[in-house]
C-alpha cells in the first residue's frame, strides 16, 4: 500500500514555470541574498574587529572577512571590568522585575478595557490611546519622579513606564477575540474577575503575553536614556549606558587601559563590548520567535 501510495506521488503532474518566472524567481533569490548580507555583514564585521589585533585593526581601511590576526585581549578588558559586570546584574534586574511589572500591568489594563460590559468604554480607551501620541515632554516626566521621590532609585526605570499603551491594545484585542461564553459561565460559577483573568484569559492568550515580554524585554535591555536622565549612582546603571560611555564617551577608565594603550585598544574593546552586550538578548529570542507571528496577528485581527 505504502509503495502504491509513492507511485502515486511520483506519477503526479509537476508544475512548470514558464520563462518570466523563472527570470523572476532569480532575480528575486539575488535581490534577497544581498538584503541578507547587507544585514548580517555589519554584525559579522563587529564579530571579526572584536578577535582582531588593535595594531592591524587601525591601520585597515577596507571591508573584513575574517580577523585581522587573532587576539582575545579586547575580551580579557572587558570580562576584567568591573561596571560591565555590575551593569550586567542591574540591567538583568530591569529585564525581569521590570518585564513582570509591565506584563502584570498590562494584562490588568487589557481586561478592564476588553469587558463588554464597562461603562464609558470607548472614553476610556480614546483617553489611553491620547497618551501615545501626545506626553508632558521630558523635563515634565523628569519633576514627576522627582517630586515622587523616585529620583535615583530603580523605581524610576521599573515604575515610569510601566504600561506602553501600544502593548496594552494588542493585549485588549488578544482578550476581546476570546468567546465571552467563557467568562460568562465563570461569573455565573462565582469566579471573580482576577479568577478570570489568570485562570482562563491568561492560558488563552500564551502566544501574545510571549510576544508582550519579547517587547517589553528588549526595550528594557535596551534602555539607557532614562537611566541618564533619573540615576546619579554609577552602581545602579545599567548595562547600556555603561556601553554608551565606552563607544561615545571612550570612558576606558575603568577596564584597566593605560594612558598610552588607549589608542589602539579603543577599537577592539568598543567591538568586544557590543558582542557581550547583545548576545544574551539574541540567545533569548529564538525560543520566543514561535509565538511571535501568532501572537501578533491574534493582536492585529480585529481592533
Amino acid at each position: 500500500m505504502a509503495k502504491k501510495n509513492l507511485d502515486l506521488m511520483d506519477s503526479s503532474p509537476k508544475v512548470k514555470h514558464s520563462r518570466g518566472e523563472n527570470i523572476f524567481n532569480v532575480c528575486n533569490i539575488i535581490i534577497m541574498t544581498m538584503f541578507m548580507i547587507a544585514c548580517i555583514y555589519p554584525f559579522w564585521y563587529v564579530i571579526c574587529a572584536s578577535f582582531s589585533k588593535s595594531t592591524l585593526l587601525m591601520g585597515n581601511q577596507s571591508a573584513i572577512l575574517l580577523p585581522l590576526g587573532f587576539s582575545t585581549s579586547a575580551y580579557e578588558r572587558v570580562f576584567n571590568t568591573a561596571s560591565i559586570w555590575r551593569g550586567y546584574g542591574n540591567t538583568i534586574i530591569y529585564v525581569g522585575l521590570g518585564t513582570f511589572i509591565n506584563i502584570i500591568m498590562t494584562l490588568l489594563a487589557a481586561y478592564f478595557l476588553s469587558r463588554k460590559d464597562l461603562p464609558g468604554k470607548t472614553f476610556f480607551t480614546i483617553f489611553i490611546m491620547f497618551t501615545m501620541y501626545f506626553s508632558g515632554g521630558m523635563i515634565p516626566g523628569y519633576l514627576n519622579i522627582q517630586e515622587l521621590g523616585l529620583y535615583d532609585t530603580r523605581w524610576a526605570l521599573l515604575l515610569s513606564g510601566a504600561v506602553s499603551t501600544y502593548n496594552l491594545i494588542i493585549m485588549r484585542t488578544a482578550m476581546s477575540g476570546i468567546d465571552g461564553a467563557l467568562t460568562e459561565s465563570a461569573q455565573l460559577d462565582g469566579a471573580g474577575h482576577l479568577t478570570i483573568l489568570f485562570r482562563i484569559l491568561v492560558p488563552l492568550c500564551k502566544a501574545t503575553i510571549a510576544v508582550l515580554v519579547l517587547y517589553y524585554g528588549v526595550g528594557h535591555w535596551n534602555s539607557w536614556f532614562n537611566a541618564m536622565i533619573y540615576l546619579e549612582d554609577k552602581s545602579k546603571q545599567p548595562l547600556q549606558l555603561v556601553l554608551r560611555q565606552i563607544l561615545i564617551l571612550a570612558d576606558l577608565s575603568d577596564t584597566g587601559v593605560g594612558a598610552d594603550d588607549v589608542e589602539q585598544l579603543s577599537e577592539t574593546i568598543k567591538y568586544a563590548t557590543i558582542i557581550v552586550s547583545t548576545l544574551p538578548i539574541l540567545a533569548l529570542y529564538p525560543f520566543l520567535q514561535k509565538y511571535f507571528t501568532k501572537g501578533v496577528m491574534v493582536g492585529a485581527v480585529k481592533g
